[in-house]
């Protein structure tokens, strides 16, 4: 009987440091760990214009992430963190937020209800295309083929009746696409289904953010730039652009967090760093 309360005692000690360990970071007084892209993503240029601070500075303590996998990587192993990410690429070990009421998903996305969406696009010179196998290249983007790897990846597909690609068996060559980490995973694997259609032509695809591929693509270093925000002419001049397809940017939070939804204005005054009295910067002041 001793031992059987001895281990009931233990059972329930650990019961009670385990329920004190899951009290999410919304919870208690503790400070917002605010995770951001590097300047130059675009991804951090649609989410800082769509929030309505375009052009600002970062709050101070930021944790920049480089890349889609760093972001999530910290957001998974802080308790604290709140960031942002490109929702075709968010992971189970994170957990997305919802923003006003409205999910982030793929229908909410193509309806226009959840609001924090931009669309994934490449930038060319028009004169790329009068090249055949850019050219090739360009029209299975626009192909059923295309749109079907694009669903399947999560993303929002923006052409309605899609025809089939058409094969060319006489083109060959090679298209270097360069840019937005955001766009770049889902173009490897448009990449990959292309070649696969046409044999004899080589798509190499590399990223380094939506400033590299405007600048690759107006300096004609790659025929295609990879951006993630709407195409600002001023910085590729020489280029217009074609949207791949839209994609939504989650705002993803430790899956402890016990934090449900956030509003656009809660948002902004976590990341304004100019918010002053406004400003959020503890989990238990989104708890109203």
């Amino acid at each position: 009987m001793k031992r059987k309360l001895s281990a009931v005692s233990l059972l329930l000690s650990v019961m009670i440091i385990l329920s004190a360990c899951s009290v999410s970071s919304a919870e208690k007084d503790v400070n917002i760990s605010i995770v951001a892209r590097e300047d130059g993503s675009g991804t951090k240029s649609a989410f800082m214009e769509i929030i309505g601070l375009k052009g600002k500075a970062d709050p101070a303590n930021v944790i920049i992430g480089i890349s889609t996998a760093a972001v999530l990587t910290e957001v998974k192993g802080n308790p604290a963190a709140i960031g942002y990410e490109s929702l075709g690429y968010v992971t189970s070990d994170v957990k997305m937020l919802k923003v006003g009421g409205v999910e982030a998903n793929v229908a909410n996305i193509k309806n226009g209800t959840y609001k924090i969406s931009r669309p994934l696009s490449v930038v060319y010179k028009n004169a790329s295309l009068e090249n055949d196998v850019n050219k090739a290249f360009y029209t299975f983007l626009q192909s059923s083929d295309a749109q079907k790897i694009i669903a399947d990846g999560g993303y929002v597909s923006i052409v309605d009746n899609a025809p089939a690609y058409t094969i060319n068996g006489t083109l060959s060559g090679t298209i270097d696409v360069s840019g937005s980490t955001s766009l770049q995973p889902l173009m490897i694997e448009l990449a990959a289904a292309f070649e696969k259609l046409q044999l004899n032509i080589k798509v190499n695809v590399s990223g380094g953010g939506s400033g590299t591929g405007y600048k690759n693509a107006d300096e004609g270093v790659s025929e295609f730039g990879m951006i993630s925000e709407e195409f600002n002419v001023e910085k590729a001049p020489t280029c217009i652009s074609y949207d791949v397809c839209k994609d939504g940017i989650a705002v993803i939070i430790n899956k402890g967090n016990g934090l449900d939804n956030i509003t656009m204005e809660q948002l902004k005054n976590i990341y304004d760093f100019e918010a002053g009295s406004n400003a959020i910067t503890k989990w238990n002041m989104l708890i109203k």
